[in-house]
């Protein structure tokens, strides 16, 4: 963006500085005094700063900050027709003008051709620093173009020309071009040397003192962490940019730095850190009247409302955002996302409403590719009020509702994807074209516009656009009977997806913001499906291959799950294979591993020194989830015993009964569960076989995937625990009883012949727990304390004397640096959230954040006597001999069973144990 000495460039995606005119003051803009511009002769012009005439263009779509969806720049822009008649009377740096307007109107490909006449102008003036800035600015427009080697060629040559230059201005230059560089990096997948360009842009911001220059390089810095998967270094950096900004005076930059931190703590899951800094960043802007920054602060605030479900403050920030922004992409990006939540809540009068307004502001959008998307997103949105209108009632879609067709708006996105150049828009419009004529039928053209789009997204390098055009592209073949090739574009999807582990919850690049998906409607459907065609693909007969690639895609799934719970990629690290475990370690354990998929229910099952089988039930995904809901419901109720025993029947009949004789054969005595969707709900020890529950035959456990993490038994160690507890809640947290067993539950570890340090009350808190697990070497960590499971993370934590512990913190809570990991985490007071189908997610997340081998957790609370009853029953198993941590779970539960006052399976079977048994 071209400046005046006192504007700071913001190389990112919001953080795009424009001075707006304050009452009192005049301003420096370019876009708000055109008349000053007006005014300025020639020899003014030439007397401006050399920073002001080489200034980098406005970097929209930068990795600095990925937005939800939704989210656009902010900053207010003159229509390009007026700004361009303002036509300076020095060549070049016209040039460089009109290069810069037409960049931030989305005509990439124009300022390609503009930039590169401004580059040959430049090189016959011989005004080298000039010309390293210009193609800068060349290499960004490239990049927007997916023109890769261009652009490495552009800012390969500015780079080399920058080296060596002295003086604070040049200095700035050249931070500014290793900026976009760092860009470049990180969009061709080198998050590492992405980072180190940062660091060395943030080093020579701070010689220069340019102190946004320096918040820019931070939360550059942060994005590239987190692409690497590094959430905490992502975390802290940002809290670095926080403190950074605290000792700056309110300004416009300000306002936009505090938005970009606010928009970044948002996709990292830190959402209430994330309100605080937008309602700062609104603030400032409210202070200093700037209405495009006020806007796009509402905006943002809307997206962090929607993210956390509050959807009536949601509507009134973009309903806000819409009054107060003078940015018409703004005001219809906000209508956008108002729409969707009012399609959610299936609000058709508002829809109805809203639908003109939006087509309306879409008419009057200058071209460009945030308008393309605008337009597509709309499409779809069209496509989707239809839908929910037919399903809701019988009544014809046309009856009160006139839109503009669907078919029409997204050909119209493609012309004008072309007219631009921009081959990443083109594939996103042609792959929603392509999706209506999916829904009609009409394969032959829906095939070919997804494989046109698909070629494009590979070749511009946009694999969050390709992985839902090879999807699409292998509905097209399956609905057509070609297997094997419907197979081969699912294994592209999957392996394009597996690409985009870690960065599966947002977006890098802001323009495709539209793109972001719902990891349940667009990531989950992928491998289930792509499932499906694998089993059916063996036409009858069991085929070992096959049944692996399946285990592995639906591991692949719940990995996926897990990183996008967190927000980061999970399970990394050296593991070993469970068929290894049972083959060579432990040869009376068998693995389980059921899949419900839409209209069957398989199960492939692992016997040691035996390849893998599967057997099938045909039955629908509702059925099944019907029974478990109601299942999981009665094993709560200790009156529902008989209700409990029909039910747990079925489940055992559809998981167990046709294996149930090989397993008596095979000597098994260990069942380890790898569950699916809603069987992660039920505690398998409860299955029931018609005359005995599963617990009385075999030891259960259960693993979040097919490895485990350094598998070795516990017993040959010394048992040494650091437990913590709470006889009462924390202040806030009434809701949650007291649990007055829990000294009774300590005593009973105590009296197991296990070494202790306890933290009780007011001595359990955070700091304290986390001061002795660096300060000693344990082996169990015991939590004898309330916690909730969720699939949501932030409702996913355990209480400590000052209130909550989120499980995001488990990482550094229980992996001190240098010790080893926990052996045994006990979470012996947890339940998982009421009314949450898939809370199991955050016992998972639990398990797999605090790093331990194995986790014992309990589904629901129980009463706190027969808790304590079970904890000693477990240690005293656990110290007695050589049996495993599997094996003293199930002598324990056994206990309860046969006591006349916990016999029913709400008391012993919501213990379960995750990860490794032995």
């Amino acid at each position: 963006m071209l400046m005046t000495k006192t504007t700071k460039i913001f190389g990112a995606n919001s953080v795009k500085v424009q001075r707006q005119q304050q009452p009192g003051r005049s301003s420096p803009s370019l876009q708000n005094a055109p008349s000053r511009w007006e005014k300025t002769t020639l020899t003014q012009f030439l007397r401006l700063s050399l920073y002001f005439l080489i200034a980098l263009v406005c970097i929209l779509g930068s990795p600095v900050l990925a937005k939800v969806p939704g989210s656009i720049n902010s900053s207010s822009q003159l229509p390009i027709n007026s700004l361009m008649s303002l036509t300076l009377a020095v060549d070049p740096a016209s040039l460089l003008q009109q290069g810069k307007l037409l960049y931030n109107t989305g005509n990439f490909a124009k300022a390609v051709e503009v930039l590169q006449q401004a580059v040959q102008a430049y090189k016959q003036q011989g005004k080298t620093l000039r010309l390293a800035a210009t193609l800068s600015n060349l290499s960004l427009a490239y990049q927007q173009l997916g023109a890769w080697s261009q652009a490495q060629q552009a800012i390969t040559e500015s780079l080399n020309m920058l080296k060596g230059q002295d003086g604070n201005q040049n200095l700035q230059i050249f931070a500014q071009s290793l900026d976009i560089q760092g860009r470049l990096q990180l969009a061709m997948g080198k998050a590492e040397a992405a980072l180190a360009t940062w660091q060395q842009t943030e080093k020579i911001y701070k010689e220069v003192d340019n102190k946004s220059g320096v918040v820019r390089s931070l939360i550059n810095q942060a994005q590239a962490w987190r692409t690497q998967g590094f959430y905490p270094r992502s975390v802290k950096t940002l809290d670095q940019v926080s403190q950074t900004l605290k000792s700056q005076p309110d300004s416009i930059e300000k306002t936009v730095s505090l938005r970009s931190l606010g928009d970044a703590l948002l996709v990292l899951g830190d959402l209430e850190k994330s309100r605080q800094a937008l309602e700062e960043s609104l603030r400032i802007a409210r202070n200093l009247q700037s209405s495009a920054d006020i806007g796009a602060s509402l905006f943002s605030l809307g997206n962090n409302a929607r993210k956390q479900q509050h959807k009536a403050k949601a509507i009134a920030y973009y309903q806000q955002t819409v009054e107060i922004s003078p940015s018409p992409l703004t005001k219809v990006q906000a209508q956008l996302n108002h729409l969707g939540l009012l399609i959610e809540d299936q609000q058709w009068t508002g829809v109805k409403t809203l639908l003109p307004l939006i087509e309306s502001q879409l008419d009057q959008l200058p071209l460009s590719r945030a308008s393309i998307y605008a337009q597509v997103n709309y499409a779809q949105n069209i496509e989707k009020v239809k839908s929910g209108i037919l399903q809701a009632s019988s009544q014809n879609y046309n009856s009160g509702f006139t839109t503009k067709d669907s078919a029409l708006l997204l050909a119209g996105a493609i012309q004008q994807s072309q007219s631009l150049g921009d081959k990443r828009a083109e594939a996103y419009a042609l792959k929603s074209l392509g999706g209506l004529y999916e829904k009609t039928g009409q394969w032959s053209e829906a095939q070919d516009l997804t494989r046109k789009g698909l070629a494009l997204a590979q070749s511009s390098n946009a694999p969050e656009i390709s992985y839902t055009l090879e999807w699409q592209l292998g509905r097209l073949l399956s609905a057509q009977k070609d297997i094997n090739g419907a197979i081969a574009a699912y294994d592209g999807a999957v392996e394009t997806l597996q690409s985009l582990r870690k960065d599966l919850v947002v977006n890098k690049d802001i323009v495709n913001q539209d793109v972001q998906f719902n990891f349940r409607d667009s990531v989950e459907p992928i491998y289930r499906q792509s499932v499906e065609l694998l089993l059916k693909s063996q036409e009858g007969k069991s085929d070992e291959k096959i049944l692996e690639k399946v285990r592995q895609r639906i591991e692949a799934l719940q990995l996926a799950e897990l990183d996008d719970f967190f927000r980061e990629a999970c399970l990394q690290g050296q593991r070993v294979a469970l068929d290894q475990v049972v083959d060579q370690d432990n040869p009376t354990a068998a693995i389980l591993y059921p899949i419900i998929l839409p209209d069957q229910l398989q199960v492939i099952v692992k016997i040691p020194k035996q390849p893998l089988q599967n057997y099938t039930t045909q039955i629908s995904h509702t059925e099944v989830e019907k029974l478990l809901v109601e299942l999981r419901k009665n094993l709560v109720n200790p009156t529902a015993t008989k209700a409990v025993q029909t039910q747990a029947h079925q489940v055992y009949n559809w998981l167990l009964k046709p294996i149930e004789s090989q397993l008596q054969k095979s000597g098994v005595d260990t069942l380890v569960f790898v569950l699916d969707g809603a069987l992660r709900n039920l505690p398998m020890a409860a299955l029931y076989d018609g005359k005995q529950y599963l617990v009385e035959k075999y030891a259960i456990a259960l693993s979040v995937g097919l490895q485990l993490l350094d598998p070795k038994p516990l017993v040959q160690q010394q048992l040494k625990a650091l437990t913590a507890g709470l006889t009462q809640p924390p202040p806030g947290f009434s809701n949650f009883a007291p649990l007055l067993a829990i000294k009774s539950e300590f005593e009973g570890i105590i009296k197991a012949g296990v070494s202790t340090t306890s933290l009780i009350d007011g001595d359990f808190k955070k700091k304290n727990l986390e001061s002795e697990i660096s300060a000693a070497s344990f082996n169990i960590v015991h939590l004898a304390t309330h916690g909730q499971f969720s699939s949501r993370l932030e409702d996913t934590f355990i209480l400590d004397f000052d209130g909550e512990i989120n499980v995001k913190d488990f990482d550094t809570l229980f992996r001190s640096q240098g010790k080893t990991v926990v052996e045994l985490l006990v979470l012996s007071a947890c339940q998982t959230a009421t009314g949450d189908s898939r809370a199991t997610l955050g016992l998972a997340g639990a398990a797999v954040r605090a790093g331990a081998r194995s986790t014992i957790a309990s589904l629901w609370q129980i009463d706190d006597e027969s808790t304590a009853m079970f904890v000693s029953a477990f240690y005293r198993e656990l110290k007695s001999g050589k049996i495993s941590k599997a094996e003293a779970v199930h002598r324990a539960q056994l206990q309860l069973l046969k006591h006349p006052n916990y016999k029913a399976p709400s008391f012993w079977s919501a213990y379960v144990l995750i990860g490794n048994w032995l």
